[in-house]
């Protein structure tokens, strides 16, 4: 397979504990759909929490190094990063870096949640002690005295 962007032979290189092929010049690096999850994985088991991978997409001006198809890009789960994919399900064109913002991504994601559902757990507990007979009752006798 070949670089989408220079046409330098790709090679194996490990990325986050993932094999991938790599730009030898440092352009980017090719992960197949499984790769891709796996990366997505660190943060994040359950499908459903990641969210829509994307909603639209947009020719783009690489070729696939698999099947040699126009690639098309998106924006990636409805964040600020563009990436490249082959629309025959061969894999994503990813430029150098974008695997680690990929993570970085996933891991804000997952701890913004884990920030919620502390959130709605606390919120929650509050309401119940508000609406306990004995809160009540002390804030009845306050107002008799």
């Amino acid at each position: 397979m070949r670089c989408p962007e220079c046409g330098m032979e790709l090679s194996n290189q490990l990325r986050h504990g993932i094999e991938v092929d790599a730009c030898s010049n440092d352009h980017g690096m090719w992960f197949t759909m499984s790769e891709l999850d796996d990366l997505e994985n660190e943060a994040f088991n359950d499908e459903e929490e990641k969210g829509s991978l994307m909603l639209s997409s947009t020719p783009s001006k690489y070729s696939c190094p698999v099947c040699n198809s126009n690639l098309k890009q998106f924006d990636y789960r409805m964040y600020d990063l563009v990436l490249e994919y082959c629309e025959n399900k061969h894999g994503f064109w990813l430029e150098a870096g974008e695997d680690d913002r990929i993570l970085e991504l996933m891991k804000e994601r997952k701890r913004d949640e884990e920030r919620k559902f502390n959130a709605e757990a606390s919120w929650q507990s509050t309401v119940k002690h508000l609406q306990s007979h004995s809160l009540f009752m002390k804030l009845k006798d306050l107002m008799k005295g």
